[in-house]
C-alpha cells in the first residue's frame, strides 16, 4: 500500500513539474539557426535528453533560470546524456545577444527560429509565454512542456522519474 501511494506522489509531482504531452511528437523537422547562421537540427541530439529553453534577454525569469539550465548543462555533458538548447525568441542582434551571453557567462548552445521570432509560434506550436521548455526523450519524442521557470533540480527529477517510468 506504501509502495503505490509513494508511486502515485512521484507521478503528481512530475504533472507538477511539467505537463506531459498527451502524444509524444516527432522531432524530425524541427530545425533552429545558431547565432552564426548554421542550420542547428534537433534531431542531430537523438540518444540524449534535449532540454530546449525559449528565453528573451529582457524576460526577468528567464534570466533568473538561465544559470541553473547553464549548471544543468554542464554537468551533463561530461556524461553526454542531455544538453540544453536554448531558443533566444527576440529581435535583439545576434550581437547584443552574444553580449549578453558572454556577461551572464552562459556557455550552453543558443539557437533562434530559422524564420525569426514572430511573437506566436515556434517549432513546438503557439509560444503561450517565456520562459518555455520543451523535454525532448532520448528517442526523439516531446514528452514534457512548461511554462515558467525551471531549474536543474526539477530537470534532474524530471528525467529520473520518466526513466523509471519508461522501464515499468
Amino acid at each position: 500500500m506504501k509502495k503505490n501511494i509513494l508511486k502515485l506522489v512521484n507521478l503528481l509531482f512530475i504533472l507538477l513539474l511539467f505537463t506531459l504531452t498527451a502524444q509524444a511528437e516527432d522531432i524530425e523537422d524541427i530545425a533552429f539557426k545558431s547565432l552564426e547562421g548554421k542550420v542547428v537540427n534537433l534531431a542531430d541530439y537523438r540518444g540524449k535528453w534535449v532540454v530546449v529553453n525559449y528565453w528573451a534577454t529582457w524576460c526577468p525569469p528567464c534570466r533568473v533560470e538561465m544559470p541553473e539550465l547553464s549548471l544543468f548543462h554542464e554537468e551533463h555533458k561530461k556524461d553526454k546524456d542531455a544538453i540544453v538548447l536554448g531558443v533566444n525568441y527576440e529581435t535583439n542582434s545576434v550581437k547584443e545577444v552574444k553580449k549578453f551571453l558572454k556577461e551572464q557567462m552562459i556557455e550552453f548552445p543558443i539557437v533562434r527560429e530559422k524564420d525569426g521570432a514572430d511573437g506566436r509560434t515556434t517549432s513546438f506550436g503557439v509560444l503561450k509565454g517565456l520562459p518555455t521548455t520543451y523535454m525532448v526523450s532520448p528517442d526523439g519524442a516531446i514528452v514534457a512542456t512548461r511554462v515558467g521557470m525551471i531549474n536543474q533540480k526539477m530537470l534532474e527529477s524530471f528525467i529520473s522519474k520518466y526513466n523509471e517510468m519508461s522501464k515499468k
